[in-house]
């Protein structure tokens, strides 16, 4: 079983679907689905240009609506969670200007005005900026 993913004309995907895998027959002869669906193969096990199960990863991640398709990385790319973060191209996922430090247990959270993360503190009802 494959997955495809259906792109606009900006190379966002708006659907993704179950199809026939790349080496299934069409009467006996092979066949190009990606051409034949007008869509993009994407890897279900993929993630972060890892393949969870010990495979080759492929378009570095899963596609989701949603993602954009990039050409030149041959990826499938998450939206943006905040304007501060930037692309890891080896990976095809958005890192945090400031690493994430352990919230001792607690909920930890971007806050994008202070360019940092905080600690929703349960017992307190407030935050901690780390």
């Amino acid at each position: 079983m494959a997955h495809y993913a259906v792109l606009d004309e900006n190379n966002i995907v708006i659907q993704v679907f179950v199809g026939k895998d790349e080496n299934e027959l069409y009467q006996d002869m092979p066949m190009d689905w990606e051409e034949y669906y007008k869509a993009k193969r994407t890897s279900y096990n993929t993630f972060a240009n890892e393949h969870r199960n010990g495979g080759t990863p492929f378009r570095k991640n899963y596609a989701g609506i949603g993602y954009t398709y990039d050409p030149v990385l041959d990826a499938f790319i998450p939206p943006k969670p905040f304007p501060s973060w930037v692309l890891d191209e080896n990976t095809c996922t958005w890192i945090a200007p400031v690493p994430m430090l352990d919230g001792d247990g607690q909920p930890v959270y971007w806050d994008e005005p202070s360019l940092s993360w905080k600690v929703f503190d349960i017992n307190e009802g407030s935050d901690q900026t780390l």
